[in-house]
């Protein structure tokens, strides 16, 4: 079959740039889960993406699907025809279904007997024929929050549609997209060169663009960006701080990056500097420079879109736009000093949380009796963890996070400790935030642990008790964020925290503000959805999802010994009696389930008669005196081992024993038997939940 390669591009107006590589990946594999679809092969995928163009390069795609044969099965024999050999009404109306005679139909025999069909060659079509619905459909099921029209049209995409270009090989696939006809002429850059470009072939594409000042994949572009930006640093005597969001969102925004070098007053150094990298690298989209000792430079880099003729001009007035900014961040930082934080406490009442949950002052509250009772429950200094809750809100009500959002808790900290409150307190009103992400650290402190579990835990409580739990891809509240950050920092800070309890506390703070708030079912809600987030927990460490599960089905409430736990069994399955072990547990809970008469009691060595059994027994007395020790010192991948010499036992047991004896007292002995071994297991984990 004769192949030919594909190239295809949307040229707009400039692209979101935080969603362009979003757009690019998912218009690419649109199109490629098409032509798979419609059998058409082809040998190789490259994508383009620059702030003005998607683009797309198939090589040696497929010109045409192969013709199929489609058979189509008509009513059996013995109905199609009566005795004298007439066709049927059956019959007649299969082959009218097919447009053809039943003389044209054909006999087929099976095991089931013999049916009329038909076989319906179908040709293939032209990929040609194709493309243009495929590109349509790539470009609708894009992940486009909203879209736009422009102009009379009544189109409707991210952003309007200039040009479009579709070439298979040399010759251009006639198509109508967003009211463009395609051709094949392409763009240059929109300063440097704005001129057509007319395209041969798609492979011409990544070369000609460059002449037109564009450098149209996205990887290369970023790490010319990434080197300009360590060469401009390097030159002024510091290193640049390259954040991978900062740097894919900036090489999103230029076809052609052209790296300048700025200055700042250093008296704005005395600001945080958290708030002068928030400034720099939210608002104009900077790259900040520190020295040997990590210690913030008065300077940045930005990346423009065109190569200047005059370097000394672009850095003058990107100075000349960046100093307000600071100026405002210092104004703003003075004028919160003035003012005491703990000052700002009541003024959260006039700031609505959620409108059934009442007003950040009243979460504050909670959060403050919550986190105390956690305290307690720790032993921990409830005086720290007190005053920290009731400061935990109060730098939302500054200057400064009004102008920064993302700095909240962090200015908290520094203005707690502008007013001498205790480290561990001031540490605490950063760490709360913690986890922000998904790698970020958890809280070090314990004041700083209690304060985000009752932040996160109020909010989820709350939420769930109202009816607002997450549906689907609904998350609106970020409750999923928030049970893995409680998730990870009951885990990974090794805390002794028993999860019911906790989430009783929690209710009962809402309980003091307003009784009956939260439904009758809250607890159990909240805590089963957090059970069910621990499988995606463990699914980063490469733990099975069943391994989870055969710990939380036991529904345990300490979360940090449920951990050691699925480790455990982690590490059990590697062994080679795990496998034969799962199913022998599985065999015994079906055996004790259908015995409903058995009624768990002592094992009576004088009803046990045969070998295997007293084997068992004394094996299984012998395990429990070893287990007892391990089970105490949580030492549970020891347990598992010790389990696991169990299986040749166990093996002999089930192989010349009758567990269901006719005599209902040796019967009853034997389910006690089995039970009290399976008992040994299920203190670590249901391990007839193990896939094998």
């Amino acid at each position: 079959m004769s192949v030919e390669d594909f190239f295809v591009e949307i040229g707009t107006e400039e692209l979101p740039p935080k969603a362009l590589k979003k757009l690019s990946a998912s218009f690419t594999d649109n199109i490629s889960k098409q032509f798979v679809e419609a059998k058409l092969k082809f040998d190789s995928i490259k994508s383009f993406a620059t702030p003005r163009r998607l683009a797309v390069f198939f090589t040696s795609l497929e010109m045409s699907q192969s013709d199929k044969s489609i058979e189509k099965k008509g009513p059996a024999i013995s109905a199609a025809f009566d005795k004298e050999g007439n066709p049927t009404k059956a019959v007649l109306g299969f082959a009218r279904s097919c447009g053809i005679e039943v003389s044209e139909l054909q006999k087929i025999e099976t095991e089931k007997g013999a049916w009329v069909s038909y076989t319906l060659k179908q040709k293939g079509k032209q990929t040609a024929e194709l493309i243009p619905d495929i590109i349509r459909t790539a470009l609708e099921k894009l992940p486009i929050a909203k879209r736009m029209r422009w102009g009379a049209l009544d189109f409707e995409f991210v952003r309007p549609v200039h040009w479009v270009t579709i070439l298979l090989g040399k010759e251009i696939v006639p198509a109508n997209i967003y009211g463009i006809q395609s051709d094949r002429k392409s763009r240059g850059h929109r300063f440097h060169h704005h001129q057509n470009i007319e395209l041969s072939h798609g492979s011409e594409y990544e070369k000609e663009l460059f002449k037109a000042k564009v450098i149209v994949d996205f990887s290369t572009r970023m790490e010319l960006v990434k080197n300009q930006v360590e060469e401009k640093a390097k030159d002024i005597g510091g290193t640049a701080v390259i954040d991978i969001a900062l740097l894919e969102e900036v090489t999103s925004m230029v076809e052609w990056p052209f790296s300048v070098a700025g200055n700042f007053e250093k008296k704005f150094l005395a600001i945080p500097s958290e708030a002068l990298i928030s400034a720099m690298k939210q608002h104009q989209k900077y790259f900040h420079l520190i020295n040997e000792k990590g210690d913030l430079l008065p300077a940045f880099i930005t990346v423009c879109n065109i190569e200047s003729t005059n370097p000394a001009s672009v850095k003058a007035g990107n100075e000349k736009v960046i100093r307000p900014r600071l100026a405002d961040s210092m104004f703003f930082w003075n004028k919160d000093k003035k003012n005491p934080l703990d000052n700002k406490l009541t003024s959260l009442k006039n700031v609505v949380f959620q409108k059934k949950l009442g007003s950040l002052f009243d979460k504050t509250m909670r959060v403050k009796c919550l986190a105390g009772n956690i305290a307690s429950f720790l032993g921990a200094n409830t005086t720290y963890i007190n005053r920290a809750a009731e400061l935990c809100k109060c730098d939302l009500m500054t200057e400064m996070v009004g102008e920064f959002p993302d700095l909240q808790g962090t200015m908290g900290r520094y203005y707690a400790t502008h007013n001498n409150e205790p480290n561990e307190v001031c540490l605490a009103l950063e760490q709360y935030y913690q986890p922000r992400f998904s790698g970020d650290e958890i809280p070090q402190q314990v004041t700083g642990q209690c304060l985000a579990l009752a932040d996160k835990l109020d909010t989820i409580v709350g939420i769930f008790g109202i009816g607002l739990a997450p549906t689907g891809d609904k998350d609106p509240f970020a409750l999923r964020r928030s049970v893995l950050g409680c998730i990870r920092i009951l885990i990974e800070g090794n805390l002794q925290l028993d999860l019911l309890k906790i989430l009783k506390a929690a209710i009962e703070a809402y309980n003091k503000q307003a009784p009956k708030l939260l439904g009758d079912k809250t607890l159990q809600k909240v805590y089963e959805f957090m059970l069910a987030r621990l499988p995606v927990y463990y699914t980063s460490q490469g733990i099975q999802s069943d391994s989870v599960e055969s710990v939380i089905c036991l529904n345990p409430t300490y979360l940090n010994d449920s951990d050691k736990r699925i480790h455990a069994v982690n590490k059990f399955r590697t062994l080679p009696q795990a496998e034969s072990l799962a199913e022998t547990n599985k065999r015994i809970s079906n055996i004790i389930k259908k015995a409903p008469d058995f009624k768990l009691g002592k094992i009576n060595t004088k009803l046990l008669v045969e070998e295997s059994e007293i084997k068992l027994a004394a094996k299984v007395e012998e395990s429990n005196r070893k287990l007892k020790p391990l089970f105490q010192e949580k030492k549970y991948e020891e347990a598992m081992s010790t389990l696991a010499e169990l299986r040749d036992s166990i093996d002999y047991f089930f192989d010349s024993v009758m567990v269901m004896d006719k005599d209902s007292k040796i019967r009853n002995n034997r389910l006690a038997l089995l039970a009290s071994l399976r008992n040994q297991f299920l203190q670590i984990a249901d391990i007839s939940k193990l896939q094998s």
